[in-house]
């Protein structure tokens, strides 16, 4: 099993709708980070791959896609690993996109709750070190998403990449991948409000490991 599928859309560009639709269409398990919520150790792995000593195969054992931080942090890595693989660059609004993580994923509450755990340190390396730590700097983070996709799009052959808004639906995803739109609602999961909550409920929580993979589980409703 390798992986068929790349997700090079970071967090909050419609990830999680994306994981359940491409399960949907039958392709096999796809990577989230609330894998790594769901199986706390895996996060050991992470801080392997961000300290330069990747084992790709190891991580992604049993997943034919990934989507979603923090794998869509070495989407050229990923890339050149899985040269078959095609690459999904979801996108939206760069404003909307840092006022959704500023409340959500990059939220100083969030980052404080989970400094001093192992989960902590991965997101730290493989994703906030990677934006210098600037999360909350408005003018550098809509710059880092535009320069971002730019050289995604720069980088990736044409006809393997699909630059997608999850807005679509499902006609330019299944037209990518070359499968019939399937006869069934497109996925719409993990909203802002929806996110929050489940953030909220984890940082009301003892924050110990049972937390974590709840919240993992949450997430997708699984």
């Amino acid at each position: 099993m390798t992986i068929k599928i790349i997700g090079a859309g970071m967090g909050r560009t419609g990830t999680a709708s994306l994981k359940v639709a491409l399960e949907t269409l039958g392709l096999g398990q796809c990577y989230h980070m609330t894998e790594v919520l769901k199986n706390p150790k895996t996060a050991t792995d992470w801080i392997n791959a961000a300290e330069g000593n990747a084992d790709w195969d190891k991580i992604f054992n049993g997943y034919t896609a990934t989507v979603d931080n923090p794998g869509c942090n070495y989407w050229k890595e990923l890339a050149d690993y899985y040269p078959q693989g095609k690459v999904i660059l979801t996108v939206r609004d760069a404003d909307k996109w840092f006022e959704s993580t500023s409340e959500t994923i990059h939220s100083s509450a969030f980052a404080g709750f989970i400094k001093n755990s192992p989960f902590g340190e991965m997101v730290q390396k493989t994703v906030w070190d990677i934006m210098e730590n600037r999360m909350d700097d408005r003018k550098y983070m809509i710059d880092f998403f535009n320069n971002r996709t730019a050289e995604i799009i720069d980088y990736i052959a044409p006809e393997r990449l699909l630059v997608y808004k999850v807005s679509e639906g499902w006609e330019p995803l299944c037209n990518f991948l070359d499968i019939p739109v399937p006869d069934t609602k497109f996925p719409r999961i993990n909203s802002r409000d929806e996110t929050k909550q489940v953030l909220e409920n984890l940082l009301a929580s003892t924050g110990d490991e049972e937390a974590m993979v709840a919240a993992g589980h949450a997430v997708h409703k699984d």
